[in-house]
């Protein structure tokens, strides 16, 4: 699934900080930066991030025991280049690492249209292979819980930046 928006730089950017955690998404409960640091002879910022999420999986798929964990931790990595007017961001899922591969990319970049503002692009994979029978219903739910989170991540995106707009 991709999904491409636009908003001028600096308000992209600051919004997007304070999108998470927010009364907007009660699953998002926490974000904490563990690493950052700046390319002095590039100019790149690059930011890791953990993001702790409640358990979002129905009670009957907990039955399996390693599902029944209360918090799911993801990690975001990202590279914001000013000189290039570009950001790119990588997030996948640091829970279920060896039954589950959920991972994200996303890309804000100058647009070519008008270079006052920014593209910005949206990728989602999963893929579940170590759970047996329950592969194909995890994934199926997986897939769904992803496409309602992107369109809320956008949803919460565009109310910030409306905020900030006026």
């Amino acid at each position: 699934m991709a999904v491409t928006c636009r908003a001028q730089p600096s308000i992209f950017r600051s919004s997007y900080g304070k999108q998470y955690p927010s009364p907007m998404d009660k699953h998002v409960m926490a974000v904490e930066t563990v690493e950052e640091k700046t390319d002095l002879s590039t100019g790149i910022v690059y930011r890791r991030r953990i993001a702790t999420c409640k358990n979002v999986i129905p009670e009957i798929l907990r039955k399996v025991s390693a599902l029944k964990v209360p918090d799911i931790y993801l990690e975001e990595e990202s590279w914001l280049n000013m000189q290039k007017r570009n950001m790119s961001m990588k997030t996948h899922c640091l829970t279920w690492t060896q039954y589950a591969s959920l991972s994200e990319e996303s890309v804000f970049r100058e647009s070519l249209e008008n270079p006052n503002w920014t593209d910005f692009t949206q990728k989602g994979r999963i893929s579940v292979t170590g759970a047996g029978l329950l592969n194909r219903v995890l994934e199926a739910f997986a897939q769904s819980f992803l496409k309602q989170g992107v369109k809320k991540g956008i949803k919460i995106m565009e109310t910030l930046l409306q905020e900030q707009c006026g």
